[in-house]
């Protein structure tokens, strides 16, 4: 960990691979769905160049083109089902993530969701997770804001519970998801489940972990002087 963690006031919290263990089964879908449509998708590389970015966004780069609204609704509705499908049946928070967002609420820090995801998948990721406390703002990617690597997501969760961006910390598994927090002007957490320390660093990450039970033995949040 570096730099000085004084008046931290939020944490912002990405969703698929930052708070549930949800990319390998996000992958399994689209190869489901290429099956499916007769569609060639080289999915390691789609999955670089679209994670953090919004379902339509995501279409347009599918189709290799602009979609409409409603062919990137048609697409995003069978793949993220066929994804609730495959991940439901083996739900799993990426480990200690539950815990630790408690004792940081239990700090006095608000805690917030940043995700290029829709709100289907919110909802199947909440009901899964049955957080406590909820959070106090979640932002999705159906909003009409720009995926990261634009800072949008992030400082519209910012502005939502009342905290200056310079006193978030956002946490992200994605190197997108890293940029975004760095145009925002936030500090960052690299949470290592599908990438390395080494693709999510950045002058402003302040922590490279596999988990949050690697910052719960580390006192991460004791680092912190919370400020409301």
């Amino acid at each position: 960990m570096k730099g000085p963690m004084h008046k931290v006031g939020a944490l912002i919290f990405d969703m698929d691979g930052t708070m549930v263990d949800s990319m390998p089964w996000h992958a399994k879908a689209w190869v489901e769905y290429g099956v499916r449509k007769g569609l060639a998708i080289d999915v390691p590389d789609f999955m670089r160049r679209t994670t953090g970015r919004t379902a339509f966004e995501c279409a347009c780069e599918l189709m290799g083109r602009e979609v409409t609204e409603a062919e990137s609704a048609e697409i995003t509705h069978e793949k993220e089902s066929i994804y609730r499908e495959l991940f439901g049946a083996q739900f799993s928070e990426v480990a200690g993530f539950s815990a630790f967002a408690r004792s940081a609420a239990a700090r006095g820090l608000k805690i917030a969701v940043g995700t290029a995801g829709d709100r289907h998948n919110i909802a199947f990721t909440l009901s899964n997770l049955r957080l406590d406390p909820h959070p106090h703002a979640i932002v999705g990617g159906d909003e009409g804001l720009p995926g990261k690597p634009e800072p949008a997501i992030f400082l519209e969760a910012a502005r939502r519970i009342g905290v200056a961006p310079s006193r978030c910390v956002v946490f992200e598994d994605a190197p997108f998801g890293i940029e975004a927090a760095r145009r925002g002007g936030m500090r960052a957490v690299a949470v290592c489940t599908t990438h390395s320390a080494a693709e999510l660093a950045g002058p402003h990450v302040i922590a490279a972990v596999r988990d949050y039970n690697e910052l719960a033995h580390s006192n991460f949040l004791e680092t912190f002087d919370a400020v409301a």
